[in-house]
Parts: structure tokens; C-alpha cells; sequence
């Protein structure tokens, strides 16, 4: 049987910095390689968000664009997005649209903005004279390595009922207090990486099919493919920080 799975893409000419974009493109050919259809649905300002897709994805962009999504997403969107959440759809959101799938985000002007709470967390940003966490992240997902690159005023925390997607061994993070990177509720994901995140993170990428899949047609496995280009950007993302040690102390 042909499988086939449909994914809608939040604002993709708003909210789309540092390459996020490239995150469709690397579902799309890992789909592709598995002859599995992935058909992405751009879903932009004003327009309804239809329950059936299996995958969603909003990228990140800066406050201005923030602020012009924020009440399309809360008003028009919102409510769907939940409940398809609650139903197990699999969603990824980057930066800004992390920040918008929490409860609020306070920027550092201006008045705050009310998210869509699929995550239990908030984002405050304290201000001009707080340093912006920018720079590479390595961060321990389970056993394996998530990296990318974060560059963010906002400060995260996460509520009681989300857990974090990872935990930071280099870099800033969620807020640059706690070690937690990312948001985890159900098979809803949140994260600071760019960069873009999935191509560098192949691992991470084939989960996000494996749950969809797994939802529409009870696959448990699905065939591997040759990850050897992916996982040397992935080493050569390692290399910036291993150099600097963490590795050993992160592993003891």
C-alpha cells in the first residue's frame, strides 16, 4: 500500500528565519527516499487549519512577525491546532512559533502577546541590557545529540504538564538557567534550534515521521536509509564543542 501523510505549514512567508524552511525540505526527501507521499499545505494568514493533517510545522521569525501572526494563530487557528494535538498530531515549531504555542510571550516592548497553549510555558524577554542567547547548541535528547543554532531574547519556562525536549550540555538553551531545551507534550515539539534543525538532526526527523505514520497506519518500524552526509554535518557541529571538552564531563 501507498502511504501517504499531509503536513501544514504555518505562515511560511512570515515566519521563516535562519533556514527553517529547510526542515519541509528534509521531511520531504526523507519521505521521498521511503515512497512515502508528503504533501505540505501552506496555511497563511486568515485561513482555517484543517484537523486531518498529520504534521504541522511553524517556524520562527522576529517580534514584528510575531506580532502580526499572534492573533490569526490565537483567533482563527488556535482551537484546531489543540484539539488535533490532544489527538495526536505531529506538530514541530521553532523559536517564535514555540514561543506562540506556549501560554504568552512578553517581549521587551510593547504589549504581550497571548499563545495558543499546547505548552505549558511562557516567554518573557527582560530587556535590552540582557544578553540575546546566541551560538551552537549541543543538547542530550535521550542518548542521542540534538544540535543547532539558537539566537533568541526570550527567556522559556516550562509549566508542570510539558517536559523539555532536551536538556543543554553547550549553549544557552530555554532560558540560560535550567539546562532545558525545547518543549515535549504528547507528539508536540518545541525548540530554539536553526539552522535549519532536522537535516543536521536526521534522528529527530525519522521520529517526527515514525509518530505520524505510526498514527495513521500502526507502522512500528519503517526502512532506514544511508544517513552518512547527515550525520557528518551532525559531527561537524559535535566538533565546534567537543574541542572545548564537554563531551567527557558530559558523559561521566
Amino acid at each position: 500500500m501507498n502511504k501517504s501523510l499531509t503536513l501544514a505549514y504555518l505562515y511560511p512567508s512570515l515566519m521563516n528565519v535562519y533556514g527553517d524552511r529547510g526542515n519541509i525540505l528534509c521531511l520531504v526527501q526523507r519521505c521521498r527516499w521511503r515512497d512515502i507521499d508528503l504533501k505540505v499545505c501552506d496555511v497563511s494568514m486568515g485561513e482555517e487549519l484543517d484537523q486531518t493533517y498529520d504534521l504541522l510545522f511553524m517556524g520562527g521569525g522576529q517580534d514584528k512577525e510575531q506580532r502580526r501572526v499572534a492573533p490569526d494563530l490565537l483567533e482563527v487557528k488556535g482551537e484546531p491546532i489543540r484539539q488535533a494535538v490532544e489527538r495526536g498530531m505531529v506538530a514541530l515549531t521553532v523559536c517564535g512559533g514555540y514561543q506562540l504555542f506556549g501560554r504568552y510571550y512578553r517581549p521587551a516592548e510593547g504589549s504581550e502577546l497571548e499563545g495558543i497553549g499546547v505548552f505549558d510555558a511562557w516567554t518573557i524577554h527582560k530587556g535590552p541590557n540582557e544578553p540575546r542567547c546566541i551560538g551552537n547548541v549541543v543538547a542530550l535528547w535521550g542518548q542521542q545529540t540534538l544540535v543547532g543554532f539558537e539566537n533568541h531574547g526570550g527567556r522559556t519556562y516550562l509549566g508542570l504538564n510539558t517536559q523539555p525536549l532536551a536538556r543543554v550540555v553547550t549553549g544557552y538553551g530555554n532560558n540560560a538557567e535550567d539546562k532545558t531545551e525545547g518543549a515535549a507534550y504528547k507528539n508536540a515539539f518545541g525548540t530554539y534550534l536553526h539552522g535549519s534543525f532536522l537535516p543536521k538532526n536526521p534522528s529527530f526527523a525519522d521520529h517526527l515521521i515514525h509518530l505520524a505514520l505510526e498514527r495513521k497506519y500502526g507502522l512500528s518500524t519503517f526502512a532506514p536509509i544511508d544517513d552518512a552526509l547527515e550525520l557528518r554535518a551532525h559531527q561537524a557541529a559535535l566538533s565546534l564543542t567537543q574541542k572545548r571538552g564537554w563531551w567527557k564531563k558530559a558523559r561521566a
